[in-house]
């Protein structure tokens, strides 16, 4: 008896590193000490003798069960910008740079090539994000998990000045709510569109004629990364009074996280058009509007409040990183919460 024949295989662990080492130089920033295969990332923190007050912000999720449709498509090069994602605009969310990334692979059995892929993936987001890829962790669970499933899971480091921390504190009546595209469902939902649509291979592979493509090809499209769009608005003197990144819980949850006390926030739905893969999920599951905003983002990946008279310059400085922008609401006094008008 062996590691092997217990079900690790060693070997495919060194393979799989040799093959991603390509895509991790890809994200490498001058301040990343030392290379790939150490016991510890290192990221040398000297740049940051030039903030005045440094403040380190982390953030960790994952990619939830969105990871069930890359298994039946056996498309593995996405999903890990979705991980990246996930951490870096909740970073991005606070006013911070990220500045490097860390991942988890957990899977059943070490396939190299596959593991290569989901990491080129990782790569990418952090090539968007502006952040390095300094380490990670492949774990096969022989046993615990089938052969051919795996789960990921990431965690970012950002730094930003205490004073340029954006905490909603500022926000008051009269401010303005922009709401900038999200590409799709992002990574939050997945255990409800699971339940609206058959997951086989041939229902993903249907094309619709309101989304432009197949199902899987739309719920699969990776997760919006806003670094570079909040990175532009900081740097040309935008003040974003308060962010809130639109993940699980929808608007109802995670617009009123930006807000004071006596804040509340008006949304109109008719100001922009809802992407169809929403309205495909709420026809063919039954799924009530209230519902379908209290669990998606319904088009809208991040939500910004800014005084009135930044919001034109705003939208410009967003349309040059590619990011589309929607003017959605305000805010008024009122107890703090989110209504949808």
């Amino acid at each position: 008896m062996d590691y092997k024949k217990a079900g690790v295989d060693i070997e495919a662990g060194y393979q799989s590193v040799e093959l991603m080492k390509k895509y991790v130089k890809e994200t490498m920033r001058p301040e990343v000490l030392g290379g790939l295969g150490g016991f510890a990332g290192a990221f040398d923190l000297s740049a940051i003798k030039n903030y005045k007050n440094p403040v380190l912000l982390s953030g960790t999720d994952g990619c939830g069960t969105k990871v069930k449709l890359a298994f039946v498509m056996d498309k593995h090069d996405t999903i890990g910008i979705d991980a990246v994602a996930m951490c870096v605009n909740d970073i991005a969310c606070a006013g911070g740079e990220p500045l490097f990334f860390l991942d988890y692979i957990a899977c059943g059995k070490n396939y190299p090539e596959k593991i290569a892929t989901i990491v080129k993936g990782v790569a990418e987001g952090c090539k968007q994000s502006e952040c390095a890829l300094i380490g990670g962790e492949t774990a096969e669970h022989p046993g615990l998990m089938p052969e051919n499933d795996y789960d990921l899971a990431g965690f970012a480091v950002g730094v930003v000045e205490k004073d340029e921390i954006i905490d909603g504190s500022t926000i008051t009546e009269g401010d303005v709510l922009l709401g900038i595209a999200s590409t799709g469902v992002h990574s939050n939902g997945f255990s409800l569109v699971r339940k609206v649509f058959d997951m086989s291979e041939e229902s993903l592979n249907t094309y619709y004629d309101e989304l432009g493509k197949t199902l899987g090809e739309a719920l699969l499209a990776p997760t919006r990364i806003y670094v570079k769009g909040l990175k532009a608005l900081k740097n040309n003197g935008i003040k974003v009074k308060g962010c809130s990144h639109i993940t699980g819980g929808g608007f109802f949850e995670n617009v009123p996280r930006m807000l004071p006390e006596h804040a509340h926030a008006y949304i109109h739905k008719d100001s922009y058009e809802v992407p169809a893969i929403f309205k495909l999920i709420a026809k063919n599951g039954q799924i009530e509007e209230n519902m379908m905003y209290n669990t998606f983002n319904m088009g809208i990946g991040m939500v910004l409040a800014l005084k009135k008279e930044d919001v034109e310059k705003a939208q410009q400085l967003l349309a040059q990183t590619g990011d589309q922008s929607f003017v959605i609401g305000e805010i008024k006094q009122g107890d703090k919460g989110v209504t949808l008008c």
